[in-house]
C-alpha cells in the first residue's frame, strides 16, 4: 500500500470514529474536617421552590440513595495567592485601557439590545435574519447566560429587567425530545448561582433551586449516575431510567462547582453528593486507565468503567472535566484535597504526552495541546500524539496556570503561561487575526529546541494534503511547487499544515486564557494581544444588529457569517474582554471562581 493511500485510509478511519463520538455525546479521604464552618445560609423568610416552580422537587425517585454524603465541615484554608501585585499604571495606560473596555460593552450593549426587541426570552438571537432559536431547552439561554455579566459591566436597569424576566421561566417541560444536562448546568444552573453570588437577588437561587432540582433528577438511576442526554419528557411521566454506556467524559465530570456551590447555599447535600459519587469513580480509576493519570474521553456510566477507551485529550469532550479539578478545589476552600490530587496526577501526564511545542517560523518557545491516542497489542501500549490545535483548547493555557498557582508548581504555571502563547500565535497568525476551530501542525521532537525547517514544514504540508492521491500526474510523485500551490489555495500560514475547520464561532477560550494569565503574571503585552483579538473579531463578525459567527477565517477578507451567535457570546467572550481590561481588583481570582461557562462563583475564605 503507498504512503498516500494509507493516509487516505487512516484519514477514513478516523472521521469514522469521529461520526461515532459525535453521536454516542461534546470513599475518599477528606482529610481533618472535625472543625467546622459556618456555610452561607438560605433566609427562612422567603421560602425556595413553592407552587409550580417546585414541580421537579416533589418528583419520587425510582432509586433513592440509601444515605446522602454530607458536606464537609472544616474551615477553608487560606490557598496560595492567585493573582500577582500590579504595579500602578500610568495615567496614559489607564486612559488607553478603560477606553478599550467601553468599546467592550458597546458591543455587548448593540448586541444585548437586539436580543431584547427580537429574541426576548428565547435562547438565542440569529444576528443577521433577526430569527429566534431555542436549541438549550427554550429557557431563554442568553438571558440567564447574561445576568451576570449586566451586572459586572454595571447594567443595573437592564440587570432588574432580565431578572424579573427570568423569575418567570418555567422548567416544567421543554420542546426538545431531549436536553443536555451539561449545557443546562453550566449556562442556567451555574448562570442563576453566579448572578445570585454577585447582586444577592434571592429570587436567582430560587431559579437556581429549581433548575438543580430539574437536573437532579437526571440522576434517577441505579447507580445513581446521571443520564447526561435525558429525556426530561420521559421523567415527567416518571418512566424508569439508566445511564449510557458511552458518555463523554466532559458531559459527566463537570457538575462539581454549580451542584457544590447548591448545596452549599441551600445546606441541602444532595447535590454534593450527587457529584462526589461521581468524583469517587474518578479518583478511584485514575491511575488504572489505558493512559495513566487521564481519563478517555469516552467513559461507560452504566457499567462504572471510567478508562477502557483510547484517546485523551484535554480538549473537546473532555475539557471542563479536567478544568473543574483545581477549581474545585479552590471553590472548596482546600477541604476536598482529592481535586488537588486529581489535578496534579492529570496534568503531570498531559504534560508529558499531549501538550507539545509546535514547530513556528520564528521558533518561538509556544505549546499547544493535542490528542494522545494509546495503542497497542500483546500487553504492549503505544501513545502516538495527534497534533491537533483547538480553540476549544486554548482555556487549557488559563487552568495550567491558575492550577500552578494553587498548588505551588511553577513548572505549571510556566506551562499554562506557553499555551496561552501558543494561541495568541494562532490567531496573529491566521488571516483575519482570528484563530481558526480546529489547525494542524508539525510537533518538534524537542520541548526544549526547535529551530525552524522550511521544509519539514512543508513536508507536514505534504502530509495531511492527501496531494499524493490526486495531483496532476496521476501518481505519488509530489513536487515541491504543488505543495506550495496547495498551501497558496488553503491559504496556509508558515506553521500550520492543515486546517480542517476553518469556522470561528465566537468562541472565548483564548481569551479567557489571556485574561487568567494577565491577573496571574502581569504581563502587559498580553493586553495588546487581547486588544488585537478583539479588534479582528469586532471587524469581522460585526452584522446590522449584533455579531455573527464565522463559517471560514482563512480567507483573507469578508468571511462568510453563518448567522449565529450562541449565548456564550454575552457569557463568556464579551465578559472576559471586559474583565481584561478592568481594574484588576475586580472579580478577583483570590475570591472567586468561574466556571466553563464564565460564571464566578464565590470562594469559601477563612473566616
Amino acid at each position: 500500500m503507498s504512503l498516500f493511500s494509507r493516509r487516505r485510509l487512516s484519514a477514513i478511519i478516523f472521521a469514522g470514529l469521529f461520526f461515532f463520538l459525535f453521536l454516542s455525546f461534546r470513599s475518599l479521604n477528606s482529610g481533618d474536617l472535625s472543625s467546622t464552618y459556618s456555610y452561607p445560609a438560605t433566609d427562612g423568610s422567603q421560602q425556595i421552590g413553592t407552587g409550580d416552580s417546585g414541580y421537579w422537587a416533589r418528583y419520587i425517585p425510582h432509586y433513592p440513595p440509601s444515605s446522602l454524603r454530607p458536606l464537609p465541615t472544616g474551615k477553608p484554608s487560606a490557598l496560595p495567592k492567585v493573582q500577582t501585585t500590579f504595579k500602578t499604571e500610568s495615567p496614559t495606560d489607564r486612559e488607553v485601557r478603560l477606553k478599550r473596555q467601553a468599546a467592550v460593552k458597546d458591543v455587548f450593549l448593540r448586541c444585548w439590545d437586539s436580543y431584547r426587541s427580537k429574541a426576548w426570552l428565547s435562547d438565542e438571537l440569529s444576528p443577521i435574519t433577526g430569527q429566534k432559536r431555542g436549541h438549550f431547552g427554550g429557557w431563554g439561554a442568553t438571558l440567564v447566560d447574561s445576568l451576570d455579566t449586566l451586572w459586572i459591566m454595571g447594567f443595573r436597569r437592564e440587570f432588574e429587567e432580565a431578572v424579573t424576566a427570568a423569575a418567570t421561566i418555567s422548567f416544567k417541560t421543554t420542546n426538545l425530545n431531549e436536553i443536555s444536562v451539561f449545557e443546562t448546568n453550566i449556562r442556567y444552573l451555574g448562570g442563576f448561582l453566579s448572578a445570585y453570588d454577585l447582586s444577592g437577588d434571592r429570587r436567582l437561587l430560587q431559579k437556581a433551586k429549581e433548575v438543580g432540582d430539574m437536573l437532579y433528577v437526571a440522576f434517577d438511576t441505579p447507580n445513581r449516575m446521571p443520564v447526561t442526554r435525558w429525556d426530561i419528557h420521559g421523567s415527567a411521566r416518571h418512566q424508569m431510567q439508566m445511564a449510557d454506556a458511552h458518555v463523554l467524559l466532559a458531559e459527566i465530570g463537570s457538575f462539581s462547582l454549580e451542584f457544590i456551590r447548591l448545596s452549599l447555599l441551600t445546606k441541602d447535600p444532595k447535590w454534593f453528593d450527587a457529584v462526589q459519587r461521581i468524583t469517587e469513580l474518578l479518583h478511584e480509576q485514575q491511575n488504572s486507565t489505558q493512559l495513566p493519570g487521564m481519563w478517555p474521553v469516552i467513559v461507560n456510566a452504566r457499567n462504572e468503567k471510567f478508562g477502557d477507551h483510547y484517546d485523551y485529550t484535554l480538549g473537546a469532550m473532555a475539557d471542563s472535566a479536567y478544568e473543574y479539578l483545581p477549581k474545585t478545589y479552590a471553590l472548596m476552600g482546600g477541604l476536598l484535597p482529592e481535586y488537588k490530587e486529581m489535578y496534579e496526577v492529570s496534568m503531570n501526564t498531559a504534560i508529558q504526552h499531549n501538550i507539545f511545542r509546535p514547530l513556528v517560523p520564528d521558533s518561538k518557545d509556544i505549546l499547544i495541546s493535542g490528542m494522545a491516542s494509546v495503542r497497542g497489542k500483546n500487553g504492549e501500549h503505544h501513545v502516538r500524539l495527534r497534533p491537533e490545535g483547538q480553540h476549544l483548547g486554548c482555556f487549557t493555557g488559563g487552568m495550567i496556570a491558575l492550577g500552578g498557582k494553587l498548588v505551588q508548581n511553577q513548572t505549571h504555571v510556566e506551562t499554562g503561561a506557553k499555551l496561552t502563547d501558543g494561541c495568541v500565535w494562532a490567531y496573529k497568525v491566521s488571516p483575519l487575526g482570528i484563530m481558526p476551530e480546529t489547525f494542524y501542525t508539525v510537533p518538534c521532537e524537542s520541548k526544549d529546541h526547535c529551530p525552524w525547517d522550511e521544509n519539514k514544514w512543508m513536508d507536514g504540508v505534504l502530509e495531511m494534503s492527501g496531494l499524493g492521491n490526486n495531483n496532476a500526474n496521476g501518481n505519488n510523485d509530489v513536487t515541491r511547487d504543488d505543495v506550495q500551490a496547495f498551501i497558496k489555495k488553503k491559504n496556509i500560514p508558515k506553521g500550520f499544515t492543515y486546517v480542517p475547520d476553518g469556522r470561528y464561532i465566537l468562541r472565548p477560550e483564548a481569551i479567557e486564557s489571556v485574561f487568567i494569565l494577565y491577573r496571574v503574571t502581569g504581563r502587559k503585552d498580553l493586553l495588546e494581544s487581547a486588544w488585537d483579538m478583539f479588534t479582528a473579531i469586532e471587524e469581522n463578525t460585526r452584522t446590522e444588529l449584533a455579531s455573527s459567527a464565522l463559517a471560514d477565517v482563512m480567507v483573507e477578507k469578508n468571511p462568510p457569517k453563518s448567522d449565529s451567535m450562541e449565548s456564550f457570546w454575552f457569557g463568556e467572550t464579551l465578559k472576559y474582554f471586559y474583565l481584561v481590561f478592568g481594574e484588576t481588583d475586580a472579580i478577583s481570582l483570590d475570591e472567586w471562581v468561574f466556571n466553563t461557562e464564565a460564571h464566578p462563583l464565590k470562594r469559601l475564605l477563612p473566616a
